[in-house]
């Protein structure tokens, strides 16, 4: 039906729309013109070189930021002018700072390597100019492109790493002077040219565009129409069909924001008109969109990182992923089925859902490109061979099928989105690399993990003296605490960061606590990722949340806070595959029994979280039964058959009064 399908040109003007970037700027005439050949020129560019090209990495990765953050300096103003001809207008400034840009990261990678070579440890007055020039120009890219938040916390981390000495206790050391401080950030694969560069440069950059081109040739549609097939005929099913096709889309775009826009177009319109309120409608669907950034087989940028941290193959990082997906889906699931029941709403009826043997005769083909890439993948190619791959047959695909046919003119914009698109993870990525330097250059991630585990220690002795049993030993709380103070910290850092941005932070500086507690390296990585995810849906700058209110018509802050609620049902699973790691499928020790206590325990834990906030099973819950199974619902955090029976013991009275005056028959 014609109400929900919205055309790819529909999609690129929603993102525009909504995506908040209040900043930037609608280039005009011949500027418009030469960034658009630049972005284009950069699609090309990155699919040679991880394709078929063998440039050198620090080469590469000087391109890389040639593109992004010079681009960053043409399409960001330096601030939300009120006057749209001004706000829109380029000063010659910017265009200093992109030419500089690009004069100064290409500087390094274009020496002679036996000169590259000396510099290390040795820098020149020369080196230390341009060295200071990039590290300026990269922070405020990234304030343009993604607000101040990334920028503080990396001058925070600068003058840490400047003035070791003045730090007390476990934070104290020796300090670095500006030039050996620029020699690392600059000069070393440690810093700016570093691992999330490299990862940018050679895997995500392929993978947004293979999500644009995907999404271009009908596969988003396609995800759309599955999943109104699916979820459409039950009780809210909007909001289930916004869960389902964001899961789906998940697949492709590992972006928030990306899955907000395409799939909120069509859902939030359809919960808004059963009867959902707005701003419950588009926390629905930034909630289930946050899904795209763990959702096998694109997971955003992180996954690629993982790679590089854990020296993993992609098809154990996806499969680790699988089961945490499909567990935060479940909780939005939970939520929205029970406010359904709670509000009384309908369906869609019949003549709104799409007939399952004519999507798949219309639209069979657009999959093909998303099944090589999984095939690849699980065959053991490299990440960037499948995704270079998956390109192609897009293309391919896109020329031969009529529906949604590929023109060149396409094609080009296609190459052109999935370019932009990279800008502002790009600018964070490279922000990022002064962040990991001053961590390798300090250690700072081993005297944080040290000072948590003290703090985590001194909590757990002083609980410890309140217990009235002995079941719990100080290295049970110890363990416990940590992993609540390392949450939380994950939470905070979400306040403005994107998810990525905030995983590699963590990795840096709260990972080695974990790694401390003898916590398993995939475990630890997950953990902190998992709890960054929540970054596009944590008030106050909740990104996905304030596209889905554009959409809704509601008030940002009230669908981000209530996006928060439905998310944090999902807060226990990262405890849960800590306490028992089978859950991630390939972590060490991993045994089926585990493996089926393990998710049916944390299912129970989400189901008891999803009654606590909504306030709803078979009928109202009152206040005292809501808190209290949010308290139970702990005992699953330590999955086993022990605690899960004493949970569900302690639950059964709720259900008996819930079932006592409930009519079965409604």
């Amino acid at each position: 039906m014609s109400q929900f399908n919205i055309s790819p040109d529909e999609v690129a003007k929603l993102e525009d729309k909504f995506e908040i970037k209040s900043n930037e700027r609608k280039l005009k005439n011949l500027l418009k013109t030469l960034t658009f050949v630049a972005l284009v020129a950069m699609s090309i560019y990155h699919f040679y070189a991880s394709g078929f090209g063998t440039i050198r990495d620090i080469l590469h990765r000087g391109i890389h930021i040639s593109f992004v953050v010079g681009l960053v300096f043409l399409f960001y103003g330096w601030k939300n002018f009120g006057d749209q001809q001004l706000k829109n207008k380029v000063p010659l400034i910017d265009i200093f700072f992109s030419i500089l840009v690009v004069v100064t990261a290409l500087y390094l990678p274009l020496l002679p390597p036996e000169i590259l070579a000396s510099r290390v440890g040795n820098p020149s007055s020369t080196e230390v100019i341009m060295g200071s020039i990039l590290i300026i120009l990269t922070l405020e890219a990234a304030r343009r492109s993604i607000g101040y938040t990334l920028p503080l916390i990396c001058i925070i981390f600068m003058i840490f790493a400047l003035y070791g000495p003045i730090f007390p206790g476990a934070l104290k050391h020796g300090g670095s002077s500006w030039a050996g401080f620029v020699n690392h950030i600059y000069i070393t694969n440690q810093g700016i040219y570093g691992i999330a560069v490299g990862v940018m440069a050679q895997y995500v950059f392929l993978f947004i565009l293979f999500g644009v081109l995907a999404t271009r040739i009908g596969l988003g549609q396609l995800f759309i129409d599955l999943a109104m097939v699916i979820a459409g005929r039950y009780s809210g099913g909007p909001a289930k069909v916004a869960i389902f096709s964001s899961a789906f889309l998940g697949t492709i775009s590992g972006s928030s924001i990306a899955n907000t826009v395409t799939t909120g177009s069509l859902t939030i319109p359809a919960m808004k008109k059963v009867g959902y309120p707005p701003h419950f409608s588009g926390a629905v669907e930034a909630t289930a969109s946050t899904g795209g950034q763990i959702t096998p087989p694109i997971l955003g940028a992180a996954a690629f990182i993982m790679v590089e941290y854990l020296e993993l193959p992609l098809r154990d990082i996806l499969a680790a992923a699988l089961i945490p997906a499909l567990l935060h889906y479940f909780g939005i699931f939970v939520m929205v089925h029970l406010e359904a029941k709670k509000l009384g709403l309908r369906g869609l009826n019949e003549s709104e859902v799409p007939k399952f043997i004519r999507i798949i005769r219309d639209n069979w083909l657009a999959i093909v490109p998303l099944f090589l890439l999984v095939y690849l993948i699980l065959i053991g190619r490299t990440p960037d061979y499948a995704a270079v791959n998956g390109i192609i047959a897009c293309v391919v695909i896109g020329f031969i099928r009529k529906k949604n046919r590929l023109t060149f003119n396409d094609l080009f914009e296609c190459l052109a989105r999935g370019a932009k698109n990279t800008l502002a993870v790009g600018a964070a990525a490279t922000s990022i690399g002064i962040i990991v330097g001053v961590v390798t250059l300090t250690g700072v991630g081993f005297r944080l993990g040290y000072v948590v585990i003290q703090t985590a220690g001194d909590i757990g002795g002083f609980f410890l003296n309140f217990l009235p049993f002995n079941y719990f030993t100080l290295q049970d709380l110890t363990l416990f605490f940590s992993l609540i103070l390392i949450a939380i910290s994950c939470i905070f850092m979400g306040t403005g960061v994107p998810t990525t941005a905030t995983y590699i932070i963590l990795v840096a500086v709260a990972a080695p606590a974990l790694t401390q507690l003898q916590i398993e390296p995939i475990v630890s990585h997950f953990f902190v990722f998992y709890y960054g995810v929540l970054a596009d849906i944590t008030p106050p700058v909740a990104l996905a949340a304030y596209a889905a209110a554009g959409i809704a018509g509601s008030n940002p802050f009230t669908t981000g806070n209530t996006a928060f609620r439905l998310g944090i049902a999902k807060a226990l699973v990262p405890f849960v595959f800590v306490y028992s790691p089978s859950l991630l499928l390939v972590a060490q020790g991993f045994n089926f029994y585990d493996f089926f206590v393990t998710l049916i325990s944390a299912m129970i834990g989400i189901g008891l979280i999803g009654i606590g906030f909504t306030g709803y099973l078979f009928k109202r819950v009152s206040t005292f039964q809501r808190w209290y199974l949010g308290i139970i619902s702990l005992l699953f955090i330590a999955p086993g058959l022990s605690s899960s029976i004493i949970g569900l013991v302690l639950v059964l009275p709720i259900f008996i009064l819930q079932l006592r005056k409930q009519d079965l028959s409604t």
